[in-house]
Formats: structure tokens, sequence, C-alpha cells
């Protein structure tokens, strides 16, 4: 097997396609010398600015005791309490690809260069990730202020303090100032979130294949995808939505007519529906791709003109406002995709029995997928409520606004799996429907994409259990989202 090459960590190139591939394959990375020599360069800064001046977290407490001041001779020990008391994130483990995810994101982000913490954490990052050994992290204590629970349990994993899950490295040392600069930050919340936004991008190319099934067992009419149409109102998102659909299903303006006038709308106004999801999706992507690589500390050290500066960039509205909107553009996607299993099951549209039934007369064929599409657009649409409508208020008050960003990332990591088993229905529905209609398929590549479910896909003519072909089709999807 060919060796895997390292991936670079610089502080300003990182990508969520990088991120996503490194979370879940667990790929080495190595640090690029400059950074390392910008985070020395911090370090001196903020060790030495701490010396003249009061630092928020460094010379004194955090939240409302921001202006209880540390005894210096006690500096040590101060950063270890404030590792200790905030480490206490409870709930469920995290899955193994978010803490690799949030490792990878910590590091680049001190790879930046403002926080001030030493070295020799950066170098602890890159060894845990190289090794792949894992800290034990904790679901819940994070309202999208800074994930300070889960960055407290990692912090104090690689000073020796808490177990890893797997792997180890030997314990290093937490240097004076270093507790709040390490913990300062939206890590965790963002592997969450960019594991959730590759997933769905995903999930929403595969939906051009398996709409494009649905069109050809259907019949649908050509024109709702034509380029005219879609340059006289030139939303990015339903552009690009009508141009793959022409594309998978070879139309050009000569392309045959439908059986229809006008098509339901699953297929007439899939551009429109789907089109919003794409641009909800590259809007996510251009604010993770800002904060993965961003000095967002709190205090930042200035390296450029030895400052320290006390801000708020801890705050995450526009990553919370991001998840939820493309939430709720994905929820009406998963809403045509339901409507166009409903319509597979319709006679008067495909041509083909109730249900796609083969069996006696009353058998009910593909019948309960609605039900179980139905059931999944519902949790979607629970999970597409807007988090940021609300607030918190704490730290005696000194704290008075939340975004939630990461309940924000939960919410949307259960869409996307809600929106696989929808899409998943709707595959094995086009694709009975078209075994069942034996239409010719266009020279093109949605024939590619029959071919592969088909492949996948049992064909039993007889009513039964069809909870095995969910499962197969959604590992489908991916192989569909290439077409």
């Amino acid at each position: 097997m060919p060796e895997t090459v390292p991936l670079r960590i610089t502080g300003t190139h990182l990508d969520c396609h990088d991120i996503a591939h490194a979370a879940r394959h667990a790929t080495p990375v190595e640090l690029d010398e400059k950074a390392l020599e910008r985070a020395a360069r911090a370090y001196a800064i903020a060790r030495d600015s701490g010396a003249k001046r009061a630092v928020y977290g460094r010379t004194t407490g955090v939240g409302a005791n921001r202006h209880a001041v540390v005894d210096r001779d006690a500096a040590d020990q101060h950063g270890l309490r404030l590792l200790r008391s905030h480490a206490g994130g409870s709930g469920e483990r995290l899955p193994d690809d978010v803490v690799r995810g949030a490792l990878l994101i910590r590091l680049n982000q001190l790879a930046a260069g403002g926080s001030g913490v030493h070295p020799r954490l950066l170098r602890a990052l890159q060894a845990a990730l190289t090794v792949d050994a894992l800290p034990r992290v904790h679901a819940r204590g994070a309202i999208g202020t800074g994930d300070l629970t889960t960055l407290a349990e990692i912090a104090l994993t690689l000073s020796g303090e808490l177990p890893y899950t797997q792997g180890a490295l030997d314990p290093v040392p937490i240097s004076p100032g270093d507790a709040l600069a390490f913990i300062s930050s939206n890590a965790t919340t963002l592997a969450q979130s960019v594991l959730a936004w590759h997933d769905l991008r995903q999930l929403l190319r595969a939906s051009h294949a398996i709409t494009a099934l649905s069109y050809c067992a259907l019949g649908g009419s050509p024109e709702a995808f034509a380029e005219a149409v879609h340059l006289a109102r030139p939303h990015p998102g339903s552009v690009a939505c009508a141009a793959a659909m022409r594309r998978l299903l070879g139309l050009d303006e000569d392309a045959p007519a439908g059986r229809r006038l006008q098509d339901p709308f699953g297929l007439r106004a899939y551009p429109q529906v789907h089109g919003p999801a794409l641009d909800a999706a590259d809007t996510l992507e251009r604010v993770l791709t800002i904060d993965v690589n961003a000095a967002a500390e709190n205090p930042l050290i200035d390296i450029e003109r030895g400052q320290v500066h006390h801000h708020g960039q801890f705050s995450t509205a526009h990553l919370a406002l991001a998840l939820d909107g493309l939430r709720a553009a994905l929820h009406h996607a998963a809403e045509l995709s339901a409507a166009r299993l409903s319509d597979l099951v319709e006679p008067d549209l495909t041509r083909l029995t109730p249900f796609l039934a083969a069996g006696p007369a009353g058998s009910s064929g593909i019948m309960i997928l609605e039900y179980v599409a139905h059931d999944a657009l519902a949790q979607l649409r629970h999970a597409a409520a807007p988090v940021t409508l609300g607030t918190a208020v704490i730290s005696r008050g000194l704290e008075d606004h939340a975004s939630f960003s990461t309940h924000a990332a939960r919410s949307t990591t259960a869409a996307v799996d809600a929106y696989r088993t929808v899409l998943a229905c709707e595959l094995i529905g086009a694709v009975r429907a078209l075994r069942q209609s034996r239409a010719p398929l266009p020279p093109a590549p949605v024939s590619r994409a029959f071919a592969a479910a088909a492949d996948r896909l049992p064909y039993v003519a007889a009513d039964h259990p069809l909870g095995g072909e969910i499962t197969t089709a959604e590992h489908l999807l991916a192989e569909l989202a290439t077409y």
C-alpha cells in the first residue's frame, strides 16, 4: 500500500475536505516550522505582557472572576485549577472522528499564532494525531461561546491527568497562562459542523442522481431544467442543480417532451427547492473555512505589534446562523424527495400498479416506504428548528449572549442522518419502478447510476420486509454522489 502523505499544518490553509478525511482516516500531520516560530513568538509576548499588565485568564480569573488577581507564585496551579474546574463535560462520549477533527482544528488554530500557548502543546497535538491517541471527551457542556469543557478534557489528557480512550502520549507540562489560551476555542463544535457539512454535501449530490432516476420512472418533462429557464433567474444553487440534471439525463434543446404538460413539484420545482440547500452548504463552508484557520483566542496575542487584545471573537453567531439556515433549506429539499416517493407509488403518474406491488390483488408493495420516509422527515423537521432564537445569561450576568452553535451542529448531524433515510426510500422506489416499467434509459450518466443501484438492491416481487434494502440504499448514496 502507498505510504500516507502527512497533512501539512500551517495555520492558514486547512480546508473542510482535509479535515473530514483526516478525521475519518486518522491521517498523520506535520507542522510547518514557520507556524511553530509564530507560536513561540506569541508565547514570549504573552509571558512578558503578563509581567507588565493584567491579562485575562493569565494574571486574572475568568468570567465574573476577571478582576481577581492571580498570585504570581501560584500561576502554575492557577492554570491547572482552571482546566480541572472546566473539565466538567457530561453526556455521551464524542465519536472518534469528532475528537480527531477537534484535535486537528485546534492544532491549526494554534498554528495561526494568536493564542500564546507554549509551542510544546502544538507538538503534543501533532503527536496525538500522528499516533491516533484520542482523549476521552464528553458531548455536553458548550453553548457556542467556546468549547471549554471538551478542550479542558483534552488539555488535562495531554498533561497526564485524564485517560486516553486509545493510545497514549508522555505527559506534557502546562505552562502558566496555557490553560485559558488552549481552551479558548470552538474547535469541537467546528469539527462536528465540518463532518455534518461533508456528509450533507455528499447527500445533496446523490440527490441529483436519485431525482434523475425518479424523473425517468415518472416520464418527466425536460423543460423544467432548461438552461434558458434558470438563466432568467440565476440563483447559483438552482443553476447548478438544473445543470446537474441536464448532464445526468443527457438533456439538450432537442430533448423529447415528457408525459405531462407540467410535472408535480417534486420534479418541476426541484432546482428551485434543492438549489437553496446547495447555496446554504456553500455558505457554511465559507464560514467554516474562516473559523478553522482563525486565531480567535481571547485574549489575542498580536505578534506583529507585540500587543494583547481582549475581545469577543469566541462568539460563533456566524456559524450558528449558517447551520440554522442550512437545516431549514435541507428540510425543503427532503420534503421534495418524500413527494417524489409518493409520485412513484401513484399509478396515474407511473402507469404501473399502486405502490409498485407485484403480487396478488391487495399486495402492499413498497407502501411502508412512505411511512419510513415521513418518519425521518418528521425527525428532520424537529432538527431544523432554529437554535439561534435562544440565549443564556451566565457568569453573574457578565456573559449575556450565546449563539448555541454547538446545538446547531448536533441538530445538523441529526438532520443529515434523517435526510439519508428519506433519500434511500426514494431510491428504492425509483429503481423498482424502472425495473417494472422496463423503460429505456438515455445514454447518459443516469443509466450508470441505475446499473449501480440495481446491482446492489435486490428485486423481490412479492411483499417482503424492506428494512435491509433501506440500509443498503443508504450505503449506496456515497457512490451515487459520484455520478
